[in-house]
């Protein structure tokens, strides 16, 4: 899971920076469809939804190795 955050993080700010370089990620197109403020209300829950998913399992992962580690 915190690979999975990781990337969705990732494609997130990539879809906010790579705009003012006149790049567009072709997965991501679609969102600029919609209209500015849905695009960017997407692109923000997309950093969002990476982050809380990388953190929720790097401390997953410590809780995991302290239980493993008090056996």
């Amino acid at each position: 899971m915190k690979k999975i955050g990781m990337y969705i993080a990732l494609f997130g700010v990539l879809a906010i920076v790579l705009p003012f370089f006149e790049l567009q990620l072709r997965l991501l197109s679609w969102i600029d469809n919609w209209g500015e403020t849905t695009s960017w209300i997407i692109k923000i829950g997309l950093i969002v939804v990476g982050g809380i998913l990388f953190f929720m399992a790097s401390k997953n992962e410590t809780n995991v190795t302290n239980e493993n580690q008090g056996e």
